[in-house]
């Protein structure tokens, strides 16, 4: 059976990804949403000079280096974003896989934006998306809490305190 070079790397970046978000969890019990991106930039650059391809970096128009710095800018704000949500409380078994799911807004916006096309199957994988996300986000309340006879309108108060 035949695998396509993508899927391979695919399924590398699936499982460093992975590692990653364990990682990023175990940074930001240390140190602030905005220092583990600097960190995270700094881990970046010290690998790049090992993966530079070796074209000329402003071989590119003027043009197609705005939309790399505007992608950089976003994936920045996301980074410190994800760090954040993980710094106040944000469990990594939570936060990473629904932050993981930004693919979600490209598929959205590709047909409007880029003129892409969606089948109803990736509809439909959108819808289960969605539907993982919203099992991933619900949190029971703590057993106490079930345990306690508090009312269940009561719980979301039990458990704030």
């Amino acid at each position: 059976m035949h695998i396509a070079a993508w899927l391979w790397f695919t399924l590398i970046v699936l499982g460093i990804w992975g590692a990653c978000g364990i990682v990023q969890k175990l940074a930001t019990n240390y140190l602030s949403a905005w220092s583990a991106n600097i960190w995270l930039v700094v881990g970046y650059s010290l690998l790049l000079p090992v993966l530079w391809p070796g074209k000329a970096l402003f071989h590119y128009s003027k043009q197609n280096i705005i939309w790399g710095l505007v992608a950089g800018f976003l994936s920045t704000l996301g980074g410190v974003g994800l760090y954040a949500a993980l710094k106040y409380g944000g469990k990594a078994s939570i936060v990473v896989p629904i932050t993981g799911m930004y693919p979600l807004v490209v598929v959205v916006l590709a047909p409007l934006l880029l003129h892409e096309s969606i089948t109803w199957v990736q509809g439909c994988g959108v819808g289960c998306a969605l539907i993982a996300v919203t099992l991933l986000s619900t949190e029971s309340p703590p057993p106490e809490v079930i345990n306690s006879g508090i009312n269940p309108s009561e719980r979301k108060i039990a458990a704030q305190c």
